[in-house]
């Protein structure tokens, strides 16, 4: 059969769509002949020829409006046929920050989306394609639906399948029932269900009485038979009257040996034609694992980012080694971005190791966790780590343990200084809003954030967002009873109140935690972060026989410091990790208050950070934070941007 895959907007631009890729491996080694429409560039060019729209646009749709929706509003004019309100989501997005380029942009787009959509339907059923499947994540619902329903008028014979992570579960046989010229939803891991799915229509195609299988209103009333459907795990599908089927999905997720490698032929060919050429440089997404090893212990409260599969499963690391190299081999890309939810602890002295001594200069963005120690940050770097998302996301015990994190702000604080001295840039977001937290567990945070000036800042500060499949969404006593679809969906779909509680993943919920005002404090603090994080500088260098510290941060009136004595030295190595009192004391050998004394002191000067009982020195290691830069990360830099004082402390003599 003739499979068209699609990717909408606002998938992004950057890279090609993963599960594409890989439903597309799967799809071919049945034998059908595949082909994959990058509508997102698509779309980039449609409408840059038409108005004057950047990478930074669409990156607001792609990622920054996703709590708000605003990407999925745009292409709700083209799914229901009509205009939204645009005075109500205008004022909806101003209420949340919005500027008023950004709803400008939004209205605009919103009243140009219908043609851009007819346009692109008109192409997909040009090739008469016998099944299109639409890959649907994050603010690619309304879009993905809009071309289907056009789709389907002009071509009913055609089958439209969806998948993704928005089809997850309950979401997507909520789509299926909403949207009757959908003819199949798969819910979960594809790979199995999806060549399957291919197979039986492939059986029957067309209906047994050689009809294009179709009613009037574009509903498959005929093919692939009941009993073949009603075997695949997951799978929503309609009958013979046309009413929506749900089979119950697989209990079990897929193991590692049958999670698929991607194809992306056509992907940079198609990028090199589009205006999007000039705006990105474009990088390989790659999968080594599934599921979350941590989460499957404890389930971060607010993190609904595993679907319904929770299970942890990894390639084998030869597999993922193998993986890696051959795609930069076959694509002559050297940028990847791995989705796995959580590195592989595995991975460190196999797949890493392996890389930091290939001739391999692969560039690697990765997620972590945030309690990785010193030398591991370095094999990250070695192994060509730029980027890494260690999910921060608080600097205060307390909060943290709200969440289920299994870390401390102390350990939290040690990952931005750690991370910074091997030359890897770390990505993370400050969130507050949990049921059970205080103002100070904010207090505290906020008056030593100055000190870490120096230190990467989080992108901002937000309220949480109660997303499915969270412990917040399915244990209500954990503190969110009262929860309803967050208002955008209402915005979007014309569908009554208990669809769009089955198709939601966001949901809101009266506000927990700190007030606003707190939270605006917070917020502040942040952007002064954000501020002088360019400019500022906490380094150290140890000289065996004393320490020299260089500060450039506008909070601390002083630029160099030494530390001479012993006990000093002493005491400033073992701050490397985070200790109590009591453990400087003894490993000390001096007297508590001695030792207090010298901590409120490094504390003045922003040297320390004090949370919950320990205390841990913030300064980076001078090698790195100079020349602080993927093209340097393996050289040994010098002091070029030292002043005269600053040299002079580090002259031996």
């Amino acid at each position: 059969m003739r499979i068209l895959l699609v990717n909408m907007p606002w998938g992004s631009v950057e890279v090609p769509s993963l599960a594409l890729g890989i439903l597309r491996t799967a799809a071919e080694a049945r034998g059908h002949e595949v082909q994959v429409r990058h509508a997102n560039l698509d779309f980039v060019d449609w409408v840059a020829a038409r108005t004057p729209f950047r990478l930074a646009d669409y990156d607001y749709y792609s990622t920054s409006s996703y709590f708000q929706g605003a990407g999925d509003w745009v292409f709700s004019s083209a799914l229901n046929g009509r205009s939204g309100d645009v005075g109500a989501f205008s004022a909806f997005l101003a209420a949340h920050g919005t500027g008023a380029d950004e709803i400008a942009m939004t209205a605009a787009l919103h009243a140009l989306a219908p043609e851009f959509v007819t346009w692109l339907a008109a192409e997909l059923a040009a090739g008469q394609p016998d099944v299109v499947g639409f890959t649907t994540t994050f603010q690619q619902n309304t879009a993905s639906l809009a071309a289907a329903r056009l789709l389907k008028q002009l071509s009913p014979r055609t089958r439209i399948v969806f998948g993704g992570a928005n089809c997850d579960g309950e979401m997507g046989a909520a789509l299926h029932r909403s949207f009757p010229f959908l003819d199949h939803v798969v819910r979960g891991e594809g790979e199995v269900a999806f060549p399957a799915l291919l197979d039986a229509l492939a059986d029957d195609s067309g209906g047994s009485d050689g009809s294009d299988g179709s009613d009037g209103d574009g509903r498959v009333t005929g093919g692939a038979g009941p009993d073949a459907l009603a075997a695949i795990a997951g799978l929503c599908w309609r009958d013979g009257s046309g009413a929506s089927r749900a089979n119950p999905m697989s209990r079990r997720p897929l193991p590692p040996g049958q999670i698929l490698a991607p194809a992306y032929e056509g992907f940079f060919e198609r990028l090199d034609e589009s205006v999007a050429a000039g705006w990105v440089q474009p990088k390989l997404l790659v999968e080594g694992s599934r599921g979350c090893w941590w989460g499957e212990k404890h389930h971060c409260t607010f993190c609904g980012l595993n679907g319904s599969f929770m299970e942890f499963r990894s390639k084998s690391p030869d597999r993922f080694h193998a993986e890696l190299t051959g795609l930069a081999e076959r694509y002559q890309v050297l940028d990847f971005v791995v989705v796995d939810n959580i590195l592989d602890m595995g991975y460190f002295d196999t797949v890493l190791r392996r890389l930091s001594e290939s001739e391999h200069d692969i560039r690697l963005h990765i997620e972590v966790k945030s309690n990785l120690k010193r030398h591991q940050f370095q094999m990250l770097g070695d192994a060509g780590a730029v980027m890494v998302q260690p999910g921060i996301e608080s600097l205060s015990t307390r909060v943290l343990k709200l969440m289920d994190k299994g870390v401390t702000g102390c350990q939290n604080v040690r990952a931005l200084r750690d991370a910074q001295s091997t030359g890897v840039s770390a990505c993370w977001n400050y969130l507050f809003g949990f049921p059970g937290e205080t103002a100070a567990d904010y207090e505290s945070v906020i008056r030593q954030i100055p000190m870490l000036h120096h230190l990467e800042p989080p992108a901002g500060a937000s309220r949480i967002a109660i997303e499915r499949f969270s412990p917040y969404f399915d244990r209500r006593e954990l503190g969110f009873a009262d929860l309803r679809p967050a208002q955008q969906y209402a915005e979007i779909y014309r569908l009554p109140e208990e669809e769009l509680t089955g198709l939601a993943y966001l949901f809101a919920a009266p506000p927990q935690g700190i007030d606003d005002t707190l939270a605006g404090r917070l917020a502040e603090a942040i952007e002064t972060w954000r501020a002088e994080y360019p400019a500022g500088r906490l380094t150290y260098q140890d000289l065996d026989a004393r320490i020299v510290l260089v500060n450039r941060r506008p909070a601390y009136d002083w630029t160099v410091l030494e530390l001479t004595s012993p006990a000093e030295i002493a005491l400033f190595r073992l701050l490397d990790q985070p200790r109590s009192l009591a453990t400087l004391t003894a490993r000390t050998g001096g007297d508590p208050e001695s030792v207090r004394s010298v901590l409120d002191l490094w504390m003045r000067q922003g040297l320390v950070f004090h949370e919950d009982g320990t205390y841990l020195q913030v300064a980076v290691e001078a090698a790195n934070q100079v020349l602080f830069r993927v093209e340097h990360r393996h050289e040994h830099p010098g002091h070029e941007d030292l002043n005269e004082e600053e040299r002079h402390a580090l002259a031996v003599g």
